[in-house]
């Protein structure tokens, strides 16, 4: 589908037909990119987004534990007194 490149204001955009914007299911924010290709225009990321779900399989996985065991420093060993 072709189109033109239209001014808008101190701008230039394009008009992308409703058709294209259901089928994308484009919301009203989205990111540009510049590619290759031309100009990648996508649906804008939420940060954490996906954070829920990387958790729920980190538990499943049993990977949601500490690092590292806590290791005592010289002060616990040598200097801390009870």
């Amino acid at each position: 589908m072709k189109t033109t490149i239209v001014t808008i204001g101190n701008s230039q955009g394009v008009r992308i037909p409703k058709i294209l914007l259901e089928q994308s299911k484009l919301t009203r924010e989205v990111e540009l990119e510049v590619c290759a290709e031309g100009i990648l225009i996508r649906d804008a990321r939420k940060p954490r987004a996906s954070w829920g779900e990387a958790f729920k399989l980190m538990a499943e996985n049993g990977d949601d534990g500490l690092p590292d065991e806590v290791a005592p420093t010289v002060f616990d060993e040598e200097e801390w007194q009870w």
